[in-house]
């Protein structure tokens, strides 16, 4: 069964390659849909994808890149979106 979740990562989680990282991880375990920073400083994310890759990628999120902080790591169930692909936004908020 598919899930939708939006993710929120807190700490040291822009500027660090993250959304990048974030996009190669998703792709490797056939997750789809977004990843972008927040103005405060958070990197939010909605991904959708069957419980296996959902659960391997929230364990992925709560380490990060290499150089990544992560502090918390929220996540809440959120509606299916049906993405196609996974995407990295570079700037504007959905």
């Amino acid at each position: 069964m598919i899930r939708h979740l939006d993710i929120t990562i807190k700490g040291k989680v822009q500027r660090v390659g993250f959304r990048a990282s974030t996009k190669a991880v998703a792709d490797q375990l056939g997750v789809k849909g977004h990843v972008q920073n927040e103005p405060n400083g958070d990197v939010f994310i909605a991904a959708e994808g069957d419980n296996i890759s959902l659960d391997m990628f929230l364990e992925w999120c709560g380490e990060g890149p290499e150089h990544a902080i992560v502090t918390s790591v929220e996540s809440n169930e959120g509606e299916l979106k049906n993405y196609r692909n996974f995407d990295v936004v570079k700037r504007g908020y959905f």
